[in-house]
Parts: structure tokens; C-alpha cells; sequence
């Protein structure tokens, strides 16, 4: 029996409390011990759990569910050593207990041994009548050790003893996805559904595969049937909405995502998808109004910075757009996509250091695209430092070796420094793997061009 603290009649949890409270020490039956214990657990009280432990078993010294809770509680602490002594002096009075194996598997698990962790587990499978909670943990462990066909059977196996198992349905589908079995997920729902035809989880699982396979019109199914079967189901509405702006019915679209607005709390994916649909219809204010809710309702959301960013660039208000750029890297510092917008922006308003400091910093966050190392690389030599955009470039090579953009770059480089020898060699690595991108020495570097070893090479390649 649960025992639930707001009900009258729950006696043992009041008698309990209360004797805490006084010191007198009052009898409780061994039952009674082990639903307070469960209570507290379930609670996250684990002091008071572990009080009721201590007491249960001073007043029943051989119960065996109540050393099972106090081995629980170890695990939760940590103290595996202290866990598994217990465990081993219980295995030897009731070798047949399953829960003893199912701690067991507990410890094992938490040392990362998750291969004996199934082992125990698959022990304790044989003792017991209740395997639905043992499948799934069988079909944990085996995600721990990425067995993900193993653990999709075991998950499966849950399925089949309770098929409102919904916690088993979402692993299962983990590891469809994860396997990319998109196919094979979307027959395993459609024969579940037979059975079940009325389960919003599925029909909504159903209709993410089909927009995983980009069948936006049987995914638009899907996730109608799963809100007939619960229209207060806001997944739904909010994936209906993705499918309708990929079928480009951006009206539909925003029917659904002000529809989960009304059935529970604002969300920032809502309104930012709110605010893309009014742009795409032309409604600018309403637009600007929706990104300006997203960036409010979670400010480190990084799409809602970038929507209105790239709205006002857009609109050519690049001051605008520099003012939330700059508001979002306040935020954090180190996200590569805003300093990359950053740049960007800084670079359409010829604040060249700006935009310098701003491919730098994204190449120091890992954002090695090549239009990263040459766009910091032309305005190195705009800004006249020359040596600074040799090293880059340099370094940009290391990561695409025969990139014919580079070699041109640092060829004309070498040829405006003077290290002629330099310059040939990147000159002719340059025209080996692209001679058509022979125009960037012309554009970047006019001066060299009318330099006789250049013009004899390009020559020769023509």
C-alpha cells in the first residue's frame, strides 16, 4: 500500500512523523516500515528514509525488504563496498530473491560494469513474475554499452508485457533512431498502432519518422491522428507546425503553434517559429514582435538571436543588427555563431579590425570553415598586416592541404613580400590543383600580376 500523506487515514506516516517529533518510541509492523520507506524514497527524503531504516530494524532485525531499502540507500550514497557486503551476507540467507539481484546489477552498473550488470539482471528475470521493470533495465544497461539492437529488443520485450509502457515506446524509438531505422520504426508503429489505435505518443513517434524519411504528407497524418486521439497534446500541434512550414503553408503553420500557446506556457521554439511564419507571409512587425518574445522568454536560446540578427541584415539595418549581435555575445562569449555573425555584419560595414577580431575569435571556438580562415585572411591584407595573414593562411592549409584558394592567396602574399621563391611554390601548387581560381591573384593582388615570373607561369598553365 502507498502511502499518500494527505489521506485521513494514513495512520502509520502520521504515527510515524509524530514520534519523531516526541522521542517515544512506537511499534510498527514490518509492512508498515517498508511503505514509509518507499514513501520517503519516492519523496527524495532520503534522511528521513534512512531514520525509518534504522528504527524498522531495530524493531524487525531479520527483515530483508527493510536491508534491501538500507542497500538502496547505500547506492544512492555511493558507498558500493558497504552495498555489496550487505548484499552478500542476504544472498546467502535467500539466494532466490530476486531484489538482490537487481541491487546487485545496481552496483555493477554505477563501476561501469555493465555486461555483469545483465548478467545479474537476467538472474533475477528468472525468479520473478513482474519482468516488465527488469526488461527495461536490461535494455538500459545495454545502452550504456551502445548495444542499441540488443537494447531495442529488451525495450520491446517491456512493450510487449505493458503496452502503456510509454517510457519503453520513447526508448525503443531512441534506438531507431539512433540505428537510422526510420523504416523499420515506422512498421514497428504502424503494427503497434493496430493494437493500440488510439495512442497519441505513437502517432506522434509515427509522424517524426515520416518526417525523418521527408514524407511531409503522411507525417501531416500522423500528427493529426495524434491530436484527435488527445487535443491538448502540444508535441503535436508544434511538429504539425515544422511539417506545414516545410509544405510552405506558413498560415496552417502558425494556426498550430498559437494553438500550443493557448494549451500550456509559452515556449521559446513557439514563438520563434511564430515569428519565421509571420515573416514569411510578409508581416514584418509581427516578426520583429515574435523574436523579441523568444529572446525574453530564453535569452540562451541562440536560434532566437540569430533569427533576429539575420532580420534586420536582411533588411539591410545592419546597426540594428550589430545592437542584438552584440547583446547576444554579452550572453555568451562563447558561442562560434554569433562571433561569426559577428564578422559578418561587422564586414558589411567596413569596420574591418571588428570583423578581423570576429573571424579570429570564431577560428579560437573551433569554427574552421575555410570561408572563415580566407574572408579573416583579405582583410589581414586590407589592413596591411601581411605576416598575420601568411601565418593564418598557413595554418588554414594544415586543415584543407590542396585548397587552390589558399595556395593562390599565400602566393600572392609571398610575391608582394619579396620571398619570390615562396611565392612560386604556392603559385604552382595553386594552378596544379585549380587553374580557373587564377582571377584571385588579379583581384587581390594587381601589383603582382606584372611581376615576368608570374605572368610565365600562368603562361604555361593556360
Amino acid at each position: 500500500m502507498e502511502l499518500n500523506p494527505n489521506e485521513d487515514n494514513n495512520l502509520p506516516l502520521t504515527k510515524f512523523e509524530s514520534m519523531l517529533k516526541t522521542n517515544h518510541v512506537l511499534f510498527f509492523d514490518s509492512g508498515e516500515f517498508e511503505n514509509i520507506v518507499h514513501y520517503y524514497l519516492s519523496q527524495g527524503k532520503v534522511a528521513l528514509a534512512k531514520k525509518a531504516i534504522k528504527l524498522g530494524l531495530e524493531q524487525h532485525p531479520t527483515s530483508t525488504n527493510l536491508k534491501l531499502f538500507r542497500v538502496e540507500v547505500y547506492i544512492f550514497e555511493n558507498k558500493l563496498n558497504l552495498a555489496d557486503e550487505l548484499l552478500n551476507e542476504l544472498h546467502e540467507l535467500e539466494p532466490l530473491n530476486e531484489e538482490i539481484y537487481i541491487q546487485k546489477a545496481s552496483i555493477l552498473s554505477k563501476l561501469d560494469n555493465h555486461s555483469k550488470a545483465i548478467k545479474a539482471l537476467k538472474k533475477a528475470l528468472e525468479l520473478t513474475d513482474d519482468v516488465a521493470d527488469i526488461y527495461s533495465l536490461i535494455g538500459m544497461e545495454h545502452l550504456f554499452l551502445d548495444e542499441f539492437e540488443e537494447a531495442k529488443y529488451f525495450f520491446m520485450k517491456c512493450l510487449e508485457t505493458d503496452i502503456h509502457d510509454y517510457s519503453a515506446l520513447y526508448n525503443i524509438m531512441y534506438c531507431f533512431d539512433f540505428l537510422d531505422q526510420h523504416k523499420e520504426a515506422i512498421e514497428y508503429l504502424t503494427t503497434y498502432l493496430d493494437s493500440n489505435p488510439y495512442c497519441e505518443v505513437a502517432w506522434h513517434q509515427l509522424g517524426k519518422q515520416y518526417f525523418s524519411i521527408k514524407d511531409y504528407k503522411k507525417a501531416l497524418t500522423a500528427f493529426d491522428f495524434a491530436i484527435i486521439s488527445d487535443d491538448r497534446f502540444v508535441g503535436a500541434y508544434l511538429e504539425k507546425g515544422k511539417v506545414l512550414e516545410k509544405l510552405k503553408n506558413y498560415k496552417e503553420a502558425l494556426e498550430c503553434y498559437v494553438l500550443s500557446l493557448n494549451l500550456d506556457d509559452p515556449t521559446s521554439f513557439a514563438l520563434l517559429r511564430i515569428g519565421f511564419c509571420h515573416e514569411k507571409l510578409g508581416e514584418k512587425d509581427l516578426a520583429v514582435q515574435y523574436y523579441k518574445k523568444t529572446i525574453h522568454e530564453d535569452p540562451l536560446l541562440d536560434k532566437g538571436w540569430i533569427a533576429i540578427t539575420k532580420f534586420y541584415t536582411k533588411q539591410q539595418n545592419f546597426q540594428k543588427a550589430l545592437y542584438y549581435i552584440n547583446k547576444a555575445i554579452n550572453i555568451d562569449g562563447d558561442n562560434v555563431v554569433y562571433w561569426k555573425q559577428y564578422a559578418k555584419i561587422n564586414h558589411r560595414l567596413n569596420f574591418l579590425e571588428e570583423a578581423e577580431r570576429g573571424y579570429k575569435k570564431a577560428l579560437e571556438l573551433g569554427n574552421y570553415e575555410l570561408d572563415t580562415w580566407l574572408l579573416r585572411a583579405d582583410i589581414l591584407l586590407r589592413l596591411g598586416e601581411s605576416n598575420t595573414a601568411i601565418q593564418s593562411l598557413l595554418q588554414a592549409s594544415e586543415f584543407y592541404p590542396e585548397n587552390a584558394e589558399i595556395e593562390y592567396r599565400l602566393s600572392g602574399l609571398y610575391y608582394t613580400a619579396h620571398e619570390n621563391d615562396k611565392g612560386q611554390y604556392h603559385l604552382k601548387n595553386a594552378l596544379a590543383h585549380n587553374h580557373e581560381y587564377a582571377f584571385i591573384l588579379e583581384e587581390l593582388f594587381p601589383k603582382v600580376i606584372s611581376n615576368p615570373q608570374v605572368k610565365n607561369l600562368l603562361k604555361a598553365t593556360s
